[in-house]
């Protein structure tokens, strides 16, 4: 399984690294590893839903 930085995830999502972090950290992506101080991420993995945002009405 290869592994994107979570730079590199940011850039492919259209999100900050640091919101790939908090994403990491919180156990919102799945398979997610932490080496050291830094998390290596799927590079197959989905991007998870945003939570601060609400969901539209149907």
């Amino acid at each position: 399984m290869e592994y994107l930085t979570v730079k590199e995830m940011g850039v492919k999502w259209g999100v900050t690294s640091r919101m790939v972090n908090v994403y990491c950290s919180t156990g919102r992506i799945p398979g997610a590893i932490k080496k050291g101080n830094l998390w290596l991420v799927p590079e197959d993995a989905i991007k998870p839903m945003d939570q601060r945002k609400k969901k539209e009405k149907e």
